[in-house]
This record gives C-alpha cells, structure tokens and sequence, in this order.
C-alpha cells in the first residue's frame, strides 16, 4: 500500500496528545498484555539530523509493517552520535526529533518501547564488559570503521573504532531475537554474535543455558538499500556532506521538487529497472515503487517508454504526497512535549528493567559482588 496511507490508525489511537498518568499507566497494561509469547526486535537510528528516505524505506517502514507480530524496542542511540564530531548545542533537539519521527512513521506504542540510549546506563557498562573480552582485530577489520577513519584522519577516536561494541551492548541487552538491519550493517550484527558466543563459550557455566542470546538479521529485500540521489553507487547517508544526495523526511515540497530535479540522471530514453550501467535509473524507479505502493512489474510497464522530463515531476509528486502525512503527524507530537517527554520517560522505565535483567546476568557470570541486600 501507499506510504502516505499506513498505519493512520494506529498512529491516532497510540499517538493522540495523553496529558496525565492514568492514560500512560493504561497504555503499559497494553503494552504488557500484547508482547506475551513474541520474539523481540530490537533496533536504533542515530540523532545526527534529520531522518532520509533511507532510513524510512531501508528500516523504519520495516518496523512499521511487522510491529503488531514482535516486541519491538526502538532506540534513539545518542551515544553513538558522538563518536564523529558533533554539535553539542543540537544534541538534545535532534533527539526529540527523532523520537518524534518514530511515532510520526507509524510506530504504535501498543506494540513497541520507544527511549533515548544514553537514558539507560545499562548501555555503557556492558559495553564496557564486553570490550574487555573482545579482541582489538574483530574490530580493525570493520569495514565502516577503516573508511571513515580514512575521512577523519588523526581526529578519529577510539569511540569510532569502539563503537560496534556499543552496538552489540544495544543489542544483547534486550535479548533480541532479531534485528532489522541494511545489507551494509550485517558485518556489525556478525560481530555481535561473534561476541556473544566468545562470551558464553568462556563464562556461560552451562552451556544449555547461555547468558547471551544470539540474535539474527532481519533484512527486508526490497528497499533496504536506498541510493544517493547524486550517485547511484552510494548509499543515500546522513554523512554525505551534499544535502542533494538525500530526501530527508521532513523536507518541504520544495526543496524535494528541487532535489529530484537536479538528481542524477543519464541521456538515455526509456526507463529500466535492473541494468547495471544506469544506476540512477534502477535507483529512481526503486523510489518510485516504494512510494507510489506499486509493483515493480507495475512501473516497469507504466516508465517503459518515459524520459526523465516525464518521470521525475511524477517522481517529486509522489514523494511529496508520500511525506506529507508523516510530516503532519511529526508537527502535531512536537506541538506537545509533555506527551513526548511522557513516551520517553516511560519507554526508559520498560527498557532499563529487561536492560538491569541482562546486565545482573553478565556481571554475576564474570563473578562480580553483587549489591549488599540492605537489611
């Protein structure tokens, strides 16, 4: 179906302005009483500006689709954000703009924990933990790590090399049992589980019994690879420094139009899907699918014989009407930061408690002092 037409309903009965406890106190009950017996999903964006078509096609509308059959736990990962330089003054803002944008998506609070990373302190010390038994090559061979050092040259940190671990923390913390994740994250969720299992395999004492699960990747085959609009052997990306190169989702209607009129294109008349000399080409019509709700077979036939002056105010139309409901709903939740600040503070509560579970784990498997009882 049409991007601009899912999830309306769900998005009003989990979403609508709540202003006092009793209601946030209800929705937990159906929160709880929703997630008995599901597999849990866990995922995270980074609040490092605005979200992209990118993120929306390869991940969130993924979420979207198959929340009501999991119990999700999305995460805006803010400590991730800094480990490239970062704006400090915007930080907190771009949080709430992410947070925001999650429930302007589709995210329905009856089936999902939504909550800021650095909120759950849990985080930072497994993270730590599992440095200690983690060996400093599985993480020089990333290959997201040694092309972005490349960029930073003598500025880049040990957090950018360090940071996978911090992904698998994220990760082993909620137990997941999978994870929705691009063809370019895989490498990462790899190394999650390759920890995970160096861990058990040394302080798991039975081995039927593991301390941490082993999560799976959870890919969805069409659009989980979204191309720059400048070059369409890239990956569109929040670090591009063009702002060109993306539709970043709360974009107004026009600077898409813009956008879209001066992606690239090539000379050649009739579109295709699939042929490996027109990127741009397969990469446009990949867009136009996702956002239009048609088949690929669909646009195949109806761009057949089209050239670019034809297809891309086609193109801009539709995305325009594609965001504009997402865009509504992200004006009306941040009208109201007390609903807001409630999701979050909430959200915090659900996600420390499985978090503390999991960390109290580890730490007894490694053999620290618990907490004295006070009496």
């Amino acid at each position: 179906m049409p991007l601009g037409n899912r999830s309306d309903k769900s998005f009003y009965r989990s979403s609508i302005i709540r202003h006092n406890r009793k209601e946030i106190i209800t929705l937990n009950k159906n929160y709880h009483k929703s997630r008995m017996g599901k597999q849990r999903v866990l995922s995270g964006v980074q609040p490092t500006g605005n979200l992209h078509l990118g993120n929306y096609l390869g991940a969130i509308r993924t979420w979207v689709d198959m929340q009501d059959n999991y119990d999700n736990f999305f995460c805006v990962v803010d400590l991730h954000a800094i480990t490239v330089p970062h704006n400090p003054k915007t930080l907190a803002q771009d949080t709430y703009t992410i947070a925001a944008l999650y429930l302007a998506c589709g995210i329905d609070l009856d089936h999902a924990t939504i909550f800021v990373q650095s909120h759950v302190t849990a985080h930072s010390e497994l993270a730590w933990l599992l440095n200690c038994i983690t060996p400093l090559n599985w993480l020089e061979r990333m290959i997201q790590f040694k092309e972005k050092a490349l960029k930073q040259g003598e500025n880049v940190s040990v957090g950018l090399l360090d940071y996978p671990v911090l992904m698998a923390a994220d990760i082993l913390l909620y137990d997941a049992d999978q994870v929705p994740v691009g063809e370019d994250q895989k490498q990462h969720l790899e190394l999650t589980r390759d920890i995970a299992i160096r861990f058990n395999d040394q302080f798991a004492t039975d081995k039927e019994n593991p301390v941490l699960k082993l999560p799976e990747p959870l890919i969805r085959k069409q659009g989980a690879r979204v191309m720059s609009l400048t070059d369409g052997t890239r990956k569109m990306s929040k670090s591009d420094p063009s702002d060109l190169s993306r539709i970043n989702l709360l974009d107004p209607p026009d600077l898409i139009k813009k956008k879209i009129k001066k992606c690239k294109t090539d000379p050649v008349k009739g579109l295709e899907f699939d042929n490996q000399e027109r990127p741009e080409c397969n990469n446009l019509l990949g867009l136009y699918t996702l956002l239009s709700g048609k088949s690929k077979e669909e646009v195949a036939k109806e761009c057949q014989n089209m050239g670019w002056g034809q297809f891309k105010p086609l193109l801009t139309e539709t995305t325009i009407e594609a965001l504009k409901p997402i865009q509504e709903k992200y004006q009306s939740i941040m009208n109201d930061k007390d609903y807001l600040d409630s999701v979050l503070r909430e959200g915090k509560e659900k996600a420390e408690t499985v978090a503390h579970e999991t960390l109290t784990r580890v730490k007894d498997a490694l053999g620290y002092l618990p907490l004295p009882n006070n009496n």
